[in-house]
């Protein structure tokens, strides 16, 4: 007799969800997306993952974690196009959520309303440490959460929090280890206090 993991009953069984995966920058949010996603390929699942076109960093139309895995994707320039490519679908896959704005919330709950497992990747804050775009919304409504950790780069501890490296005030900045650094909260805090007792100066 074959005994099937709950994660492979999760994984095959077609069941509308919502997983939302977030943290930090380099805290690996694209690598566990990817991992899940090609997971449910190995099962046979039909799987589209989508992400904004504002992000080609890497590629225009691959999705790639910072160690280099990567996926076909198909860059959408607003949530409501994802609900023209899912009709055949059985798992969807969103990259750096936090770009979409608010809209990308009802189109996930209408996939996931229409039986399709959805898997949300994003940052959860942006550099100043406030809730980005519509993660927060997407954490509230979702059937399961994640949020992954990276390392702090100053004491090693876990990291939370994208410290932005660079004098910019955009909220949306795309950047790599040359803009960004992870910190904890206890290193964040202080690099707040340093940035503001220079601009004191």
């Amino acid at each position: 007799m074959v005994v099937y993991s709950e994660d492979h009953i999760q994984e095959t069984r077609r069941r509308g969800r919502i997983e939302v995966i977030c943290g930090s920058m380099f805290s690996g949010k694209t690598e566990e997306l990817l991992r899940r996603l090609k997971r449910a390929k190995f099962a046979k699942q039909r799987v589209e993952i989508f992400k904004p076109t504002i992000d080609v960093r890497y590629s225009e139309d691959e999705v790639i974690s910072h160690d280099s895995h990567a996926i076909a994707s198909t860059p959408v320039d607003t949530p409501a196009s994802i609900l023209l490519f899912t009709s055949e679908i059985d798992v969807v896959g969103i990259d750096e959520a936090q770009f979409f704005d608010n809209s990308l919330i009802d189109v996930c709950n209408q996939l996931a309303n229409d039986g399709i497992r959805v898997i949300v990747a994003g940052l959860d804050m942006d550099f100043r440490g406030v809730p980005f775009g519509p993660m927060p919304g997407l954490c509230a409504i979702a059937d399961e959460v994640s949020k992954v950790h990276a390392i702090c780069v100053k004491c090693g501890e876990l990291a939370s929090f994208s410290h932005r490296t660079v004098k910019n005030d955009r909220q949306v900045l795309l950047g790599e280890t040359g803009e960004y650094e992870p910190l904890c909260r206890q290193c964040y805090q202080e690099a707040m206090r340093e940035e503001q007792r220079a601009k004191n100066v």
